[in-house]
């Protein structure tokens, strides 16, 4: 199944709730991971979106809207199946929908948990909820459900902050182990990509090492 590509208005950002200027300090962790070089050739925009730490429990909420699917059927398959561990792969196909991301900072893990909601012309709008820990050995996981998780990399290409999955894990408590590439969808790619103005662009890309790309989705989102 495939879809077209356009553009759409961009709502505006917004908080979940006011958040003190007092509350919001200066975040390390991705300029760590990155290194200073990588880190200083990042356009200042997405320097800025991924250096502010809001405190335990405030959270920060982008308002956008869904700018391009493309689906295969194989990419369909896998994202129903995803369901089994509470859906983490977009099933929200139609554009201008509109898209909801949630970033809540959590002192208890030292990470961040990451909610996103499309909305459906009919039905209940489709949630996604994820956790992102500083951790592992590349430094960076994110976990998606029942105990299914990936290692990410992180690299800035031509002013664009990237996130690549570097292998599938299941951790069951103290207990871990690596996924096998055919249990897998494929590699999953996150790109943040500053559009000037306020303006940015999430793009989610998986491709099967097999039959190549089968999802891809980018929603568009305004800073304030």
């Amino acid at each position: 199944m495939s879809k077209g590509a356009i553009m759409i208005p961009v709502l505006k950002h917004r908080t979940l709730h006011e958040v003190p200027p007092s509350n919001v300090v200066g975040d390390l962790r991705f300029r760590a991971l990155l290194g200073a070089e990588a880190w200083n050739a990042l356009p200042a925009a997405v320097r800025q979106r991924f250096s502010e730490r809001v405190g335990n429990g405030d959270s920060v909420v982008y308002v956008g809207a869904v700018a391009r699917v493309r689906i295969t059927r194989l990419g369909r398959l896998w994202c129903e199946l995803a369901r089994l561990i509470g859906g983490p792969l977009p099933l929200v196909d139609e554009l201008g929908a509109a898209a909801v991301v949630t970033v809540t900072e959590d002192a208890r893990s030292g990470g961040q948990v990451w909610t996103r909601m499309y909305a459906r012309r009919m039905g209940f709008p489709q949630v996604i909820h994820s956790v992102k820990r500083f951790e592992g050995p590349t430094g960076l996981e994110e976990y998606v459900g029942c105990g299914i998780g990936m290692t990410l990399t992180v690299a800035a290409e031509d002013g664009k902050l990237v996130f690549r999955s570097a292998g599938y894990f299941l951790q069951l408590g103290g207990w871990r182990m690596a996924l096998p590439a055919w249990l897998t969808p494929g590699a999953l790619t996150v790109t943040h990509t500053d559009l000037g103005d306020g303006r940015f662009e999430f793009a989610l890309d998986v491709a099967h090492p097999r039959f190549g790309p089968i999802i891809h989705q980018s929603a568009i989102f305004k800073d304030a």
